[in-house]
């Protein structure tokens, strides 16, 4: 039996002329949160689809818990949950109704129903507000309510796309807690985000551009990319200083707030010379933003 939850090989998918996937490859292990990363129009959702045994790929092939996607999906139907971008609550019903409706749409034996759903409202600390119906929720609330929803028929694996767009911080970080509470537990989570904080939270992660994975591993690893490191210094003009070196170095460039980050083979003495000033520059190990930036840079430059 595989070690993986999901393993995906050379997969590509096309929409008339886009070429929405282009030959990629990934594993996730069991009882890991995989997350796949990248900007709008990556492939992340066209992924996701495909493990959720919803799409076909054009070439390539992809596996779900021992079971291949276009083969076996029925089989892959059973033993997920996909939670899509617009996963669809019904807001006329209540917490309740809800649990109740995607219990029966799952198949769950009514004698199991009730059990499910108490322990549901415990863990997503809904059970206060279990009569109110789902349109009255806030947008955290309402986050977690669809989780718990996916998985009222105990899944071996959760397919969460983007799941944390639109929320406040502070229910982003409610939903990872929730998230780590399910992997403890056993379950497998692959979860596609365009929030690189949310990055760091995986146990692995692959970065995909443009229907393309520039990189795979941890985010250590991924970190590990970006050779030398990250020089940083503050700047009162940082888009203008920052353009500078992108057009006359190889170097890698990027804003935050007015602080300039630089990647590449670029010594301190270089940024000096270029920008004409003298100026404190720090090497840090940089974060997995700066590395999706060098990444999607030197892929794409």
């Amino acid at each position: 039996m595989s070690r993986d939850s999901v393993e995906v090989a050379g997969i590509e998918k096309s929409f008339g002329a886009v070429h929405a996937l282009k030959g990629i490859s990934f594993n996730a292990a069991k009882g890991e949160v995989f997350g796949l990363v990248g900007p709008d129009g990556a492939g992340k959702t066209t992924t996701m689809r495909i493990l959720a045994a919803i799409l076909s790929p054009d070439r390539g092939r992809a596996s779900v818990l021992g079971w291949d996607t276009v083969r076996n999906s029925s089989e892959v139907h059973d033993r997920i949950a996909y939670m899509s971008q617009r996963f669809g609550l019904y807001e006329d019903l209540t917490v309740e109704e809800n649990l109740a409706f995607y219990a029966e749409m799952y198949g769950v034996e009514k004698t199991e129903l009730l059990p499910n759903t108490e322990q549901l409202l415990g863990w997503s600390s809904l059970f206060p507000f279990r009569k109110r119906p789902a349109g009255k929720l806030s947008g955290g609330m309402k986050q977690k309510l669809g989780l718990a929803c996916a998985l009222v028929h105990t899944p071996e694996l959760l397919l969460l796309d983007e799941p944390t767009n639109g929320i406040d911080p502070v229910s982003r970080k409610e939903f990872w807690i929730l998230l780590y509470e399910l992997v403890e537990n056993g379950l497998s989570i692959i979860v596609t985000t365009a929030y690189l904080d949310e990055a760091e939270r995986c146990h692995r992660l692959a970065f995909i551009n443009k229907g393309e994975i520039t990189a795979v591993g941890t985010p250590g690893e991924i970190i590990a990319l970006v050779p030398g490191g990250v020089l940083k210094f503050q700047s009162a003009n940082p888009f203008l200083e920052s353009g500078k070196l992108s057009e006359h170095t190889d170097a890698v460039s990027t804003v935050f707030g007015k602080t300039v980050h630089v990647m590449g083979r670029i010594s301190e003495m270089e940024i000096r010379s270029t920008l004409g000033r003298n100026m404190d520059i720090v090497r840090e190990k940089g974060s997995v933003e700066d590395a999706f930036v060098y990444l999607t840079e030197i892929s794409h430059g």
